[in-house]
């Protein structure tokens, strides 16, 4: 019984729970749509007031850097320098008219780089609008979709914002469009005017590293003889890391990273140094001491390196020596018979073109002979008259023996042939002890007439010449009356600019009597002389007369020049500048386009082209000439 009274008492209790699933499932099931519906229209609510909440405060921030950035913003560098690259800049004429606060919409590119820093910043100063309003737009249109009330409310409000614009916004907005303008305006005056300024290689960090050496060295000389041994140590060792470090850098790109370091070691140093020195005074009159040794030891080297020049000027080759030797002794192997030039009665022709040459230079004169032969139109009409001592005769004599100048005629002669001529009376004024001063054939030009009585007309050519162009022309210049046809040298602010009083004594009386000051010079090497004229004027006997003069008194600085100005004095006929370029031995800036339009180029100076003091870049125009491929040359070390 009691069995069946528990079981019916279960069946009536799930019964129970049967209907009361059945009564309220369907009402669980309405409730349930509607929370979902409800759900969804909630949760659309909740994100509209987030984004509501998220605007304004996106506002109160954005506005925020507005002010922020309108009171301290400075004005964008448009420059972006970068070693090995040009000037960089962005153009701000670009920027569209009816968006004044837009982003910029073209980008100019100069060089390699592209100065994106302005676009940056005005596009987070001038977005604020766009990004205002988009947020409004899409915040009206979800809040007014679900919720009418807060639609209307911030549409409220946005419309008094619109339509009632604060003072503040108001000095923004001004401000924002003063800085575009003034922004816009300079980068148009940067555009028009950067590629006229070159780009200025700043390289801090090498400027740094040599005033720290400096500023070291000063330090070091503060310690006292047995001070602080150990600073001493360490600001040595600190100049020495650095100096190899650096080395011979001159573009901060070229620093390694091990000179950096060493940099930024002897940086500390240094600080140490000026806490343990810290009077600014003291520093003051060593860095003057310093810089007046600096001067002291530039000039000293200067002085020594210009008369080291001078003396390498002076001295003749070992390889011109061996030649001259090798050349000698093949002279003297000869037959008498074989010893003869050929072509020998052309010598006194006055029809032809006639060449004086005075030197002891065999090369040299080779390549005068080569270069003036290979440029005439009539080669067979040329006479070359070589003058040179009894010492040179043999060597200068086999070279054209062995290396004929094709259809010209050469004539070869000793100095001392000429026994009408007195060397005491020729040297007696120079005191100088610079060959190219007291040699006999450096005043041998004086007694053209004498050498050669039967010519009317001789171009004069020194042996450090070289002929690009034919010659033939010179003889059909008009001389005027004159003997003596050059080029000028009174061009101001030419290299090869010469005055009167700068080789001759204008304080002696008779100088300042005779003599202009001002009257233009003239330049040797390449010179064209009337024979008949120099004959009347009797212009030998002047030049001797002033020779004695200068013996007594000192008129004139030793050399030829100086005389010559004063023996041709009003004598002297101006020729074109371009039959005859100077300054090829010490100006290494004459220009290439005056060398290749020139007729005779002038190694003048001490840097003679033969030399290995000679600038390099001209000697070129003179190997050409040169056989380098003889085997005396050859065997004498002489290579191109």
């Amino acid at each position: 019984m009691r069995f069946f009274r528990r079981f019916n008492k279960q069946r009536i209790f799930i019964i129970l729970c049967l209907i009361v699933v059945s009564v309220n499932t369907p009402s669980l099931l309405l409730s349930s749509h509607r929370l979902r519906h409800l759900g969804y229209d909630a949760s659309k609510e909740f994100v509209g007031d987030l984004a509501i909440l998220k605007h304004k405060i996106e506002v109160q921030a954005l506005s925020a850097v507005q002010q922020e950035e309108v009171g301290s913003l400075k004005e964008p560098i448009l420059d972006v320098y970068r070693d090995g690259n040009q000037t960089s800049a962005v153009s701000l004429d670009t920027i569209d008219k009816n968006d004044t606060l837009g982003q910029p919409k073209n980008v100019r590119l100069v060089g390699n780089d592209v100065t994106t820093h302005d676009a940056k910043k005005e596009s987070l100063v001038t977005t604020h609008d766009a990004t205002v309003t988009t947020h409004d737009t899409k915040n009206e249109s979800s809040v007014t979709t679900h919720d009418a009330k807060n639609e209307s409310s911030v549409t409220t409000h946005d419309a008094k914002k619109e339509s009632q614009p604060s003072l503040q916004e108001k000095t923004l907005a001004t401000a924002r469009e003063k800085a575009l303008e003034k922004s816009r305006l300079k980068e148009i005056q940067h555009g028009q005017n950067v590629h006229s300024h070159p780009r200025r290689v700043l390289d801090e960090r090498v400027k740094e590293i040599k005033d720290q050496l400096i500023r070291a060295k000063a330090y070091l000389n503060f310690v006292p003889a047995g001070g602080n041994s150990n600073f001493m140590k360490e600001i040595k060792l600190r100049i020495k890391e650095l100096e190899r470090a650096a080395g011979d850098v001159s573009k901060d790109s070229d620093l390694s990273r091990r000179a950096i370091q060493k940099m930024k070691a002897m940086r500390s140093t240094l600080s140490k140094a000026s806490k343990m020195f810290p009077e600014c005074s003291a520093m003051v009159k060593k860095l003057r001491a310093m810089t007046y040794n600096a001067e002291e030891q530039l000039r000293s080297h200067k002085n020594q390196a210009s008369f080291l020049v001078n003396l390498a000027g002076r001295t003749t080759p070992k390889g011109l020596h061996c030649l001259s030797m090798r050349l000698t002794t093949e002279y003297f192997a000869l037959q008498p018979e074989e010893q003869e030039l050929p072509n020998q009665h052309k010598f006194q022709n006055p029809d032809l073109h006639h060449f004086a040459v005075f030197s002891d230079n065999v090369l040299a004169c080779s390549a005068v002979v080569n270069s003036t032969v290979s440029t005439s139109t009539a080669p067979e009409k040329i006479v070359f008259h070589i003058v040179t001592d009894s010492l040179n005769l043999p060597a200068m004599t086999m070279w054209f023996l062995l290396n004929p100048p094709g259809k010209a005629t050469i004539q070869i002669q000793s100095i001392d042939s000429f026994d009408w001529l007195s060397n005491k009376d020729i040297l007696q004024n120079q005191e100088s002890l610079d060959p190219r001063y007291t040699s006999p054939l450096n005043h041998l030009r004086f007694y053209l007439p004498d050498i050669f009585p039967s010519l009317n007309k001789i171009v004069l050519l020194d042996h450090d010449v070289v002929v690009k162009r034919d010659l033939s022309g010179l003889w059909r210049i008009n001389m005027k009356g004159k003997v003596n046809g050059a080029v000028e040298t009174c061009l101001e602010g030419d290299p090869s600019f010469r005055q009167m009083d700068m080789l001759i004594n204008f304080t002696d009386p008779m100088v300042a009597t005779k003599f202009d000051m001002k009257s233009c010079t003239w330049a040797f090497g390449m010179n064209i002389f009337d024979l008949q004229d120099w004959r009347k004027r009797n212009l030998t006997g002047l030049y001797h007369k002033y020779l004695k003069l200068g013996s007594n008194r000192p008129l004139m600085k030793a050399g030829t020049l100086p005389i010559g100005w004063m023996t041709f004095y009003k004598h002297t006929r101006a020729i074109d500048r371009r039959w005859h370029v100077l300054g090829l031995g010490y100006d290494s800036g004459v220009k290439l386009s005056e060398i290749e339009q020139a007729a005779v180029i002038h190694y003048d100076g001490v840097m003679k082209p033969w030399l290995e003091v000679g600038i390099q870049k001209f000697k070129p125009y003179w190997k050409k000439h040169v056989r380098y491929e003889h085997p005396f040359v050859q065997r004498c070390n002489i290579h191109d």
